[in-house]
């Protein structure tokens, strides 16, 4: 019995020690990489009579019935030229292949800055909302989006880190004068927490989905301009720190799309 005891604890050992080895958590983040990036796209605006016709936005994510994306306020809520029939739009991967689809604005949460997008044509593969209450401080996290697409092109990248801390969006300060119109406004209302990353987003990441790498599941929203307005407002130059909204206020978001 003693000697079956000191086998099943040598095997415990084997084995946790082989979770945590950092060439197995490699490995997962490639499976999950594989398994999500049908799911990313850009958003953007489509204008037939341009050069490029497609201007990139920022980025997104298929959600709930595979029709749906999901991204910034700020990234989708853009003035389109109608008389020159510019149309809101994504380019999504299917079977190796661009395409554009036309898309519309369903839902919008400019206290979030999340956005809902229903998007023309067949359903594409929808990723899973987490739980982002379960979310802690040193978790390891990733992102997928479209960094400077503009200059790098429409590829997917992904960048890994942690959650460096779970903080207010809007921190308080000595004075009032130091904070704009809109954080005043945000501290009356009562703020509520983001994710401080200690990976680097880019232009272009906007809207990004922040998510586990071993399950896929999504627990945040890169966002790049709301949080940092309410940051960093007291900063004379912008610290090089990112931030995603939890994905707590996208679920409820997408609970409003009938």
């Amino acid at each position: 019995m003693a000697e079956r005891a000191r086998y099943d604890r040598r095997r415990r050992l084997v084995c946790a020690a082989l979770l945590s080895s950092p060439l197995l958590a490699r490995a997962a983040l490639s499976d999950t990489i594989v398994r999500i990036k049908p799911s990313i796209v850009i958003v953007g605006t489509n204008m037939r009579s341009r050069a490029p016709s497609f201007e990139l936005k920022g980025s997104g994510f298929v959600i709930g019935d595979g029709t749906l994306v999901a991204t910034n306020a700020h990234v989708a809520s853009v003035p389109l030229d109608a008389d020159r029939f510019e149309t809101l739009a994504v380019i999504a991967s299917v079977d190796g292949r661009q395409q554009l689809r036309e898309a519309r604005i369903v839902a919008s949460s400019t206290e979030n800055d999340l956005a809902i997008l229903k998007i023309q044509g067949a359903a594409l593969p929808a990723l899973k909302l987490g739980d982002s209450s379960n979310v802690r401080e040193g978790q390891s996290v990733a992102f997928t989006g479209f960094p400077i697409g503009s200059v790098l092109g429409f590829t997917p990248v992904t960048h890994r880190g942690i959650v460096s801390a779970i903080t207010p969006m809007v921190i308080p300060v000595d004075n009032v004068s130091q904070l704009n119109a809109a954080n005043r406004n945000r501290l009356a209302r009562g703020t509520f927490t983001v994710f401080q990353l200690d990976a680097t987003a880019y232009p272009g990441n906007s809207g990004s989905p922040l998510f586990d790498p071993d399950s896929g599941e999504v627990i945040g929203v890169i966002n790049m301009v709301l949080v940092k307005a309410g940051k960093e407002s007291v900063l004379s130059q912008p610290s090089g720190i990112s931030y995603a909204i939890p994905a707590s206020h996208l679920s409820a978001l997408l609970a409003t799309v009938r």
